[in-house]
């Protein structure tokens, strides 16, 4: 079902840039969610370009979605669309988030506008593509999402999600929304470290340490782990309910 014209594929983006496949690909475990049967094959096979050694599952719905991750702890990301048959809103990704909050989502959507893409990340989104990206932005997206960051499309991704009401709380109110071991995280980022050092120091996965990342980055409505460093320089940990 993979496999598509070269039209076909060519459909999904006009960009003819050539992205740098994940290291490491052969281990990818990526699930299609999209109830558009030509788009599902052709996010496939652009995804196969990309990436062919990775295993895809696809499915045309969220209860099917939901199947595959309970069959398959080992599922790395899924690939979401947020406009499908009988899902209002953001209820599929709120439903897929609650049942298996480790898994990173990135939502594929014909949405482009702004409020929407914002609306997503502080939903739990890990990033957002419109359908209309080039396949070289699609493997930039997955990369940086199977990478622990948040991605939003290159002409937004200076400008943070706002925060729901209007401005972004206080830095200390963000922090404030972190788990004990994400402000552990945090604590580790500020001070340089890659995700394998956090990973060795907490005694835990790479997988694990990317899904806390994910986390910390929607809670602290930034894009990436320079603007966490930044917005939390001068920040007293202590007072914010933390400490490391």
């Amino acid at each position: 079902m993979i496999a598509m014209t070269a039209c076909a594929v060519s459909d999904f983006g006009h960009g003819s840039g050539e992205a740098v496949p994940l290291a490491g690909e052969s281990a990818l475990r990526l699930l299609v969610v999209d109830d558009h049967p030509l788009f599902r094959e052709a996010l496939a096979s652009a995804i196969a370009l990309a990436f062919p050694k990775a295993e895809l599952h696809e499915a045309d719905g969220i209860g099917a979605a939901c199947e595959i991750l309970s069959r398959d702890s080992a599922i790395d990301l899924t690939l979401l669309d947020l406009s499908m048959q009988g899902v209002t809103g953001f209820e599929g990704l709120d439903t897929i988030r609650a049942r298996f909050p480790r898994v990173p989502i990135l939502i594929v959507s014909g949405v482009t506008e702004p409020r929407i893409m914002g609306e997503a990340l502080r939903h739990g989104a890990a990033g957002f593509v419109p359908k209309a990206v080039d396949k070289a932005t699609l493997t930039r997206a997955i990369s940086e999402v199977l990478g622990g960051a948040l991605f939003m499309p290159p002409d937004l991704a200076t400008a943070p999600a706002p925060a729901r009401g209007g401005d972004k709380a206080p830095i200390a109110e963000r922090v404030a929304r972190l788990t004990p071991q994400q402000m552990r995280v945090l604590g580790m980022i500020r001070q340089g470290k890659l995700n394998k050092q956090i990973a060795y120091e907490l005694q835990v996965g790479d997988s694990t340490v990317k899904a806390h990342v994910s986390e910390i980055l929607r809670k602290l409505e930034v894009i990436s782990r320079t603007q966490i460093v930044i917005e939390t320089a001068y920040l007293d940990f202590d007072q914010a309910g933390g400490g490391f």
